[in-house]
């Protein structure tokens, strides 16, 4: 490997000797990716726009015993996201495995009135309707996804593949959601639309890569127990609760670790997987 002497963790573990960088490291699926590829060995440098959640993120990396590096980064910005992968490079020498976390969640109150819309058309016998979501959605609403998940993708992957070709060695994981490969969350047509691309662009990407023996897969999550949607499963009580777990068979979310531990999966050399979309979802779309 094309490190720099003295800047990887040379402990144990799967990951032992890689570096990882992985965006959008916010409380969630982001901070557990990061924690749980340091937990397997590898140093990690991560990103998000919040300084705060950067920080909270980065001691939890430094609590594993490895080192971390914190970049405050706009993936939306193809110049953020240059220098972040510079910057990556000077502290540790190279990259081996990205995870391309880094999203907007439709996660305010208009998307909430949305959702619960959607979730009680599709728990409920009421006569069928247009919901009306795709014609009154605004441009700068559909632009604004399109900027973070799928360009921010596209900046952080291009980046990394200088650093991962050379070398003949990188694992990149790009973290979709089932909002891509079905219609969970047609409440989003935005959010559905730019995760369905991301699929598409890693399917593309892995069988580009693949003779360079640089590995893309991607991760397409259910639903994550994240701070802000049990924050939303709060408000609308016992029955809508109810209501909706009749949509997912394990009758529950999954936890960020679950789904982190997948993604150390990914990251290592242990499978033979290329180009594939692993998604965990407690059996809401089988």
């Amino acid at each position: 490997m094309n490190n720099v002497p003295g800047q990887t963790h040379s402990g144990e573990g799967v990951l032992a000797q890689r570096v990882a960088l992985v965006t959008g490291v916010g409380p969630g699926l982001g901070r557990a990716c990061a924690v749980a590829l340091a937990q397997a060995g590898a140093s990690v440098a991560v990103c998000d726009v919040d300084p705060e959640t950067l920080e909270a993120t980065r001691a939890a990396v430094e609590a594993e015993g490895v080192p971390c590096l914190a970049l405050r980064c706009d993936v939306s910005s193809s110049a953020d996201v240059q220098r972040m992968f510079s910057q990556v490079a000077v502290r540790f020498g190279t990259l081996h495995i990205l995870v391309n976390n880094a999203a907007l969640t439709p996660n305010r109150p208009d998307d909430t009135r949305r959702r619960n819309l959607h979730y009680g058309y599709m728990t409920s016998p009421v006569p069928r309707q247009s919901l009306g979501f795709t014609s009154s959605m605004s441009d700068e609403d559909w632009h604004h996804y399109w900027g973070v998940n799928v360009h921010g993708v596209f900046y952080c992957a291009r980046e990394a593949l200088k650093l991962m070709e050379p070398q003949r060695y990188g694992r990149i994981v790009n973290v979709a959601s089932i909002a891509g490969i079905s219609a969970m969350s047609a409440h989003s047509p935005h959010y559905s639309a730019t995760k369905g691309a991301v699929i598409a662009f890693s399917k593309a990407l892995a069988a580009e890569v693949a003779g360079a023996n640089v590995f893309v897969n991607v991760l397409a999550p259910g639903g994550v127990a994240t701070p802000e949607f049990n924050a939303y499963l709060d408000t609308i009580g016992d029955e809508a609760r109810n209501r909706l777990w009749q949509m997912v068979p394990s009758g529950r979310l999954g936890t960020p670790e679950e789904y982190a531990a997948t993604v150390v999966h990914l990251a290592s050399d242990h499978h033979y997987l290329v180009g594939q979309v692993i998604s965990p979802n407690g059996g809401a779309v089988i």
